[in-house]
């Protein structure tokens, strides 16, 4: 199922941050999001991800098929390498994580706790997650920050073997994952600053 977004606005605080965005993204594509600090990538990909409600527009596609990876990593601390895959595993309704172990290269590391992993290897873990949702659409928000090189081109391959597999990514990123990708800059969609909800009515939308 593709991905088709028409017509998108969204907000951040309250205020249009981009406006009549539209694309289509099909299975087995990526698609890198591209644009200068502040225009709007994070906001864009929340909105698609169903974590806020756009201001305008469409989007083809339910959450429910949705893998989002934000900032955050998203891990229990106390708990292994191994029970947070678990963790999120038995949330996402899957079981195999040993693959997604291996292949973001945490074996060595199974049984260590996610409070005595350094930041990379926080953000391998984090990205693993990916591996268990089963879900066809990933949404990564800058997924390689804090990885080194070789880190950085493990998870270009695994998310080559996503889209290889029928898969697909929207990806906000300044990094060259090795990708066969379209970009997308934002830049054209960049909204005049004004609160949610107004036209020209200085007096209208929300303010607070």
């Amino acid at each position: 199922m593709d991905l088709t977004v028409t017509d998108l606005a969204c907000a951040r605080g309250g205020v249009t941050v981009l406006e009549r965005v539209g694309f289509t993204l099909g299975a087995g594509r990526a698609l890198i999001l591209r644009g200068p600090n502040g225009i709007g990538k994070t906001t864009l990909l929340r909105t698609l991800a169903g974590l806020q409600p756009a201001v305008a527009g469409r989007i083809s596609m339910q959450p429910e098929v949705i893998a989002y990876a934000a900032h955050a990593d998203g891990l229990k601390a106390t708990l292994t390498v191994t029970e947070n895959l678990s963790f999120w595993a038995a949330v996402y309704g899957t079981r195999d994580v040993a693959a997604a172990v291996a292949r973001m290269n945490l074996g060595a590391l199974a049984d260590r706790q996610a409070q005595n992993l350094s930041a990379g290897q926080k953000r391998r873990l984090g990205l693993a997650r990916l591996l268990v949702t089963g879900r066809p659409l990933w949404m990564l928000d800058e997924p390689t920050v804090s990885l080194d090189a070789a880190s950085v081109a493990l998870f270009g391959d695994v998310v080559r073997a996503h889209l290889a597999e029928g898969g697909s990514a929207l990806i906000a990123t300044h990094i060259d994952l090795g990708l066969e990708a379209e970009v997308l800059d934002l830049t054209p969609f960049r909204a005049e600053l004004r609160p949610e909800g107004t036209d020209d009515d200085p007096f209208g939308g929300d303010f607070a």
